[in-house]
């Protein structure tokens, strides 16, 4: 895929990055492409498919609609967990949690330019994800129970405030439970970048929820 517009390099437009959504296929909704087009458009920096259970080649087909959109608007598309999704649909960046490939076991698969994220849920797991010369970018949470993960607890703050302190040059993402009525507590606990699910998949104006949050968050870091 084509580095997004007005970048050189992946690696600059996620550095940039404040706003990246995770989102299903719509499937009720019946309007993925103008939902994706309305978020891209408003500002979402970095989108992600995540919809258990897909068989690869429909996860293939749904990846094609991101790419485009993606590519319209010069954003970064993300791919959750599959390596082998990953590479076959010339992401940007791949995902991973603590129970998927090891990053240096992707990194095999993906090559050297893919960008590489690792969920940690612990400061012992940040501090990994840091060190570790295959990861890009580390996610930390879930700030608040959530349930786009059920049975896992949540992290709290705490995990927030030691990423703030620990990650040196790292991009890291705040996690879990994040919207509108939570972003600040994120923001005041150190965080310069979060990832959302509910409050823009959820929102009655999905672009206006956007624009929302972006407003909540520090400028670039």
């Amino acid at each position: 895929m084509p580095n997004p517009a007005g970048t050189t390099d992946p690696r600059e437009a996620l550095r940039a990055a404040r706003l990246y959504l995770c989102t299903g296929a719509r499937r009720r909704e019946g309007d993925l492409e103008r939902f994706l087009d309305a978020v891209l458009g408003a500002g979402v920096d970095v989108v992600q498919l995540r919809e258990k259970g897909l068989e690869a080649a429909e996860e293939l087909q749904l990846l094609e609609v991101f790419a485009d959109a993606a590519r319209r608007h010069g954003r970064l598309l993300a791919v959750n967990d599959r390596a082998d999704v990953a590479a076959l649909a010339r992401s940007h960046v791949l995902h991973l949690g603590q129970r998927d490939l090891t990053p240096a076991a992707a990194r095999s698969l993906v090559g050297a330019d893919v960008l590489i994220g690792r969920s940690t849920h612990s400061p012992a797991q940040f501090d990994a994800a840091v060190a570790d010369a295959d990861v890009d970018y580390a996610c930390v949470g879930p700030t608040w129970a959530t349930p786009t993960k059920p049975g896992r607890a949540a992290a709290g703050l705490g995990l927030v405030r030691h990423a703030a302190a620990s990650a040196g040059g790292t991009p890291w993402f705040a996690i879990g439970g994040i919207d509108l009525g939570t972003v600040e507590e994120v923001v005041a606990a150190g965080a310069r970048r979060v990832v959302v699910v509910r409050a823009i998949t959820e929102a009655d104006d999905p672009a206006a929820a956007t624009a929302a949050l972006l407003r909540a968050l520090p400028p670039a870091p």
